[in-house]
Formats: structure tokens, sequence, C-alpha cells
């Protein structure tokens, strides 16, 4: 009896050396930062892109999903995961620490425009008459859905604070829609490409709502990560897995689902047209 425990402490003490070197053969994860405020957590979709970034980087695609873009701006920070889908506001925010690694294709553009939407059949014309409203915004860091508004309103000599009979967040473009169609709130301020998305994705619920005022072109809501990692092996290894996503079935179908074209490398003057709108609030003090 004493010589087969012996045996079996022997071949556990073995099994304990081997077993850190067999942990150690397997390529760790790459985590990747969604937020509901851009990406919706649809399983197809989410299954779709974890395979085509699967395949092409040779490891796993672990995604990390958080409510908020702080929430996921912080675990970036921190180090916790090794890219984020944010926005360009973030982005901006925290520009001495983050880097866009890429910025997704729209319509031949990696651009989009940020929208104010109220219910149908409302004679509103443009962002001065919906004063007093019950306004939805998305996410107090996106630009889209606050940042825009925000700006807007002190361009045109309004208070943000007092302009709205009421505001909140909704953590969601599509939410936003979902608020003014369904009447919870009078209007909202919207992703443009979201909005664009959601009219083939929900025709009967944006059919209930109408733009009323339009700003100019922003970079697409950036694939970040940490400045010190953008030149590294790893993120240009997904940077090719992203720009791939057209030569796979599950990339190409994934964005189809998006109703994206592809992914671009972004350009030094990328967020220039964010930069000024945060220079707008800053200046307000």
């Amino acid at each position: 009896m004493r010589f087969q425990r012996r045996k079996v402490l022997t071949g556990a003490g073995a099994a304990l050396l081997v077993a850190p070197g067999i942990l150690r053969a397997q390529p760790v994860p790459f985590r990747f930062g969604l937020t509901p405020v851009f990406l919706d957590d649809d399983w197809q979709l989410l299954d779709l892109l974890r395979t085509h970034l699967t395949i092409r980087l040779g490891r796993e695609v672990e995604f990390l999903q958080r409510r908020t873009y702080k929430e996921v701006t912080a675990l970036l920070l921190m180090g916790e995961i090794d890219a984020a889908w944010l926005c360009g506001y973030p982005l901006l925010q925290n520009i001495d620490r983050l880097s866009a690694l890429a910025l997704p294709v729209w319509r031949g553009q990696p651009n989009y425009s940020a929208k104010i939407i109220t219910g149908t059949g409302r004679a509103a014309k443009g962002l001065g008459d919906l004063r007093g409203d019950i306004h939805a915004y998305s996410d107090p860091d996106s630009n889209s859905g606050h940042l825009v508004t925000v700006s807007e309103l002190l361009k045109q000599n309004h208070r943000p604070e007092a302009f709205f009979g009421r505001s909140f967040f909704t953590y969601g473009h599509r939410n936003v829609v979902r608020a003014v169609a369904r009447g919870l709130a009078q209007s909202g301020s919207v992703d443009g490409y979201v909005h664009d998305a959601m009219r083939r994705a929900e025709p009967e619920l944006v059919a209930r709502t109408s733009v009323v005022w339009e700003s100019e072109l922003f970079g697409f809501p950036p694939i970040v990560v940490a400045r010190e990692a953008l030149d590294s092996g790893p993120a240009r290894d997904f940077f090719a897995a992203l720009a791939t996503m057209p030569e796979s079935d599950a990339g190409a179908d994934a964005l189809q689902m998006l109703q994206l074209d592809g992914f671009a490398a972004p350009n030094a003057h990328s967020f220039d047209q964010i930069a000024a709108r945060m220079r707008i609030v800053a200046e307000r003090g």
C-alpha cells in the first residue's frame, strides 16, 4: 500500500510539473470588448465574428460585453482586453493611451453622421423645435448619441441642461429609436448608420420616426487598441483578420448582418470633426 501510494504521489507530482508547460502551449485567447451602445447582443452575429476571427488569428476569441463605453474603455486601459469596438469620442478622451486600429467601411466610406429623430406626424423642422421634449440619448460617451446634440445646442446658443424638459440614457442606439418610436421619448439622438440599418431590419418601427436634423460626417466608431500595442504582432494580426472578413463565408455573413462593406485603416484626420465638437463643449466650460 505504501509503495502504491508513493507511485500515485510521484505520478501526481510529475503531472503538476508537466501541466504548466501544457497550459503555456495553449494560445492565449484574444479578448475583444463590445458594448450594446453600438452592437446589440446578437448571438448569431457574434458566432460568425468569432468563427472568422478565430480561424484568421489561430487562437480563440473571447467577447467581453459591458453596458457602457466607459466600462469597456476601462477594461482596455487596464489591459483586461486586447481590443474594443468603441466610439471616436472615448478614443479622443484617452488619445494619449489609446489608438484606432481600424474603421468600418459603410457605403464605400469609413464615415457616418449623427441624427436627431422624433415621432412621425410632428411639425418639428429642426432642433430648436424640440425644446421641452423628453429626449433619449444613447450613452454619455457617445459622439452621435450625446456629444453632437450637446455641442449643437451650444452652437445654436441654447443651454443643453435646460433645453429639454427631461433626458435619459438608453445605452443603445437601437434603444433610442425604439424609445422614440414607442412614445417613451419625444425625440432622440442616434447614430445615423444604426438608424438606416434598422430601416432594413425593423422597417415598421423606424417608419414611426422622422429625422429632424442631421450632422456632418464623422469617422466611423473604431476598433481601438492600447497605444503601446498598436504596432505589435497581435494588433497587426487582428487588423489583417478584420481586413479579410469579405474573404471568408463567416466574415462575409457577419458583414452582411452588420450592413458593412469591411474594415480599413484610419488616417490622421478621421476624428477631426469629433475633436471640433469636443472643443465646443470644452470652451463652454
